[in-house]
C-alpha cells in the first residue's frame, strides 16, 4: 500500500479574483508566499517523496512549504479550461448561454469548450499513479484533486461532493493497485514556530 497526500497550491491573484485558471501559469501572489511560509508538512510526510505540477504555483508552494524543490509531472496540472481560461467562473455561471454547470452537474464527461473532460483528466493521472513506489505528497491543483478524490470516493460529480478541499490541508489517499481509498480526514499542515 502507498500513501498519497494531495495539497493545493496557494492563492494567485487569479484565484482571489474568481478568474478560472487551469493550465495557465498564474503565480502566488505576496500574500499566499507569506502565509505558506509559515508553514511545513508534519511527520511522517515530511520524509515523503515529493512532487507537484510544473505550474509555478505548485513548484513554490511545495518550495515553500517543504524547503525542497519538488519532482515535477505534466500529468498533474491543472485541468485545461480552454476558452474559459481567464473568465471569471460567476459571469458564465450568470450566462445561460455559456453552457457553464457547478461541479454537482459534470458528470465524468463535461467538457468546457475548447478544454478538458473529467474523463480526460483522469485518465492521463492514473498512469502517474501507477508509477509510485512509496508515500508521496502532490502538490497540485483543486481540479486535479477532485479527479482523485471521486474516484476515492466513488462520486460522478453527481449531486454534492463528499469532500471539501481546503488548503493548507493533505487529503490523504491509500492506493491499493487500482484501488483508492481516502482518509476519512484531512491532515493539517504543521504552524513553524514564530522567531
Amino acid at each position: 500500500m502507498i500513501r498519497l497526500a494531495l495539497l493545493r497550491h496557494g492563492h494567485t491573484a487569479w484565484n482571489r479574483a474568481g478568474q478560472i485558471q487551469g493550465r495557465s501559469d498564474i503565480p502566488l501572489d505576496a500574500q499566499a508566499r507569506a502565509e505558506l511560509s509559515e508553514f511545513a508538512l508534519p511527520s511522517p510526510w515530511d520524509q515523503a517523496a515529493l512532487w507537484s505540477s510544473p505550474l509555478a504555483r505548485a513548484v513554490e508552494t511545495a518550495q515553500l512549504v517543504t524547503g525542497k524543490t519538488p519532482r515535477t509531472a505534466a500529468n498533474l496540472t491543472e485541468m485545461f479550461w480552454g476558452d474559459w481560461e481567464g473568465k471569471k467562473g460567476l459571469e458564465l455561471k450568470a450566462d445561460p448561454n455559456s453552457g457553464f454547470r457547478d461541479i454537482e452537474h459534470w458528470g465524468w464527461d463535461y467538457r468546457p469548450p475548447g478544454g478538458e473532460s473529467p474523463a480526460e483528466v483522469w485518465m492521463r493521472i492514473k498512469p502517474w499513479l501507477a508509477s509510485l513506489e512509496r508515500d508521496t505528497v502532490a502538490v497540485c491543483h483543486i481540479g486535479i484533486m477532485r479527479m482523485i478524490l471521486a474516484q476515492a470516493y466513488q462520486w460522478n460529480f453527481d449531486g454534492p461532493a463528499p469532500f471539501r478541499i481546503k488548503r493548507n490541508r493533505l487529503f490523504v489517499i491509500e492506493l491499493n493497485g487500482e484501488d483508492l481509498s481516502p482518509w476519512a480526514e484531512p491532515v493539517r499542515l504543521l504552524k513553524r514556530p514564530t522567531p
